[in-house]
């Protein structure tokens, strides 16, 4: 409101001009910074769906159920707390250890190669196999099973294909494996390696029909194949199948979806990969027994 002009006197304008500073900050509250700081930690990396490809749930919509999911996590967070699962893929040479009771200790030991991973939840599962007198022998292990006591990973290497199951019709010499083998170190943060090794097979007949799966780990097929397996496998192929997108649609998880799903377990993982690590170090340490 503009004062008129006569009650503007010259005491006035001698007066000082008390002018109102607002002092504001642009750190955020409390509140507001706890929740950032929530959001900016809960951010799983990008290599979580492939080390634990098991907290995600099955992508066929009629096979799901959101709280048996949840439940599931939980669950599996609890066991993983009482037991390593370490990280491995189809490719890695593995070592469990479970409870027996038909074993002269009640303990069995079985050393083997990672060739199929498959399943998703608690109902996750993985197959090992090895040549023992020269016979190939596969155990199918439950990976959140009680009965799992130890798991190790002797080698941890990937393959060139998702699964290995062309190992049953190949030469013993790629499934063979010392049950004593030492376990190979690998440097903390180093990437992990992909075997580009390809196997021979041995001569028809097959389990299966490996000329139809478009394989990158074998190298001999075409010399057992005749002109009519030839026509009949080309036949048979599907190369349109990866320009599907609504069959890639339904056979993945949406993205979204998976850091929804590893942001809620996030928190945990990390606080055992840490706990793993330190744990590491006090067993790599060795207390000197007579000092300079």
């Amino acid at each position: 409101m503009l004062a008129p002009t006569r009650l503007v006197t010259p005491a006035l304008l001698r007066q000082p001009i008390l002018v109102r500073v607002v002092t504001f900050s642009t750190k955020a509250a409390p509140k507001e910074k706890e929740q950032y700081n929530k959001q900016t930690t809960n951010v799983a990396p990008t290599t979580y769906r492939f080390i634990y490809p098991e907290f995600l749930p099955d992508p066929k919509v009629e096979w799901r159920n959101p709280i048996r999911e949840k439940l599931e996590r939980m669950d599996m967070i609890d066991r993983r707390s009482q037991i390593e699962i370490p990280e491995f893929y189809v490719g890695s040479v593995l070592a469990v250890t479970s409870s027996d009771p038909h074993a002269a200790g009640k303990v069995s030991r079985f050393v083997g190669i990672c060739i199929q991973r498959e399943r998703c939840g608690l109902r996750a599962r993985f197959i090992l196999r090895n040549i023992v007198d020269e016979q190939g022998v596969e155990v199918l292990y439950e990976m959140y099973d009680p009965t799992i006591q130890k798991i190790e990973v002797l080698r941890l290497e990937k393959r060139l294909d998702d699964h290995l199951l062309y190992l049953r019709d190949a030469l013993p010499e790629y499934s063979t494996f010392d049950p004593n083998m030492e376990p190979e170190v690998m440097e903390d943060g180093a990437a992990v390696p992909v075997n580009d090794v390809q196997v021979r097979l041995r001569p028809r007949p097959w389990l299966e029909r490996w000329e139809r799966q478009n394989l990158k780990g074998v190298a001999n097929i075409d010399e057992y194949l005749t002109d009519k397996r030839r026509r009949t496998a080309k036949e048979h192929e599907k190369p349109w199948e990866k320009y599907d997108l609504m069959k890639q649609y339904r056979s993945t998880i949406p993205e979204e979806e998976q850091k929804e799903i590893y942001a809620e377990v996030y928190s945990q993982l990390h606080q055992m990969e840490l706990q793993r690590k330190r744990n590491k170090r006090k067993r790599s340490f060795v207390k000197p027994t007579k000092l300079a």
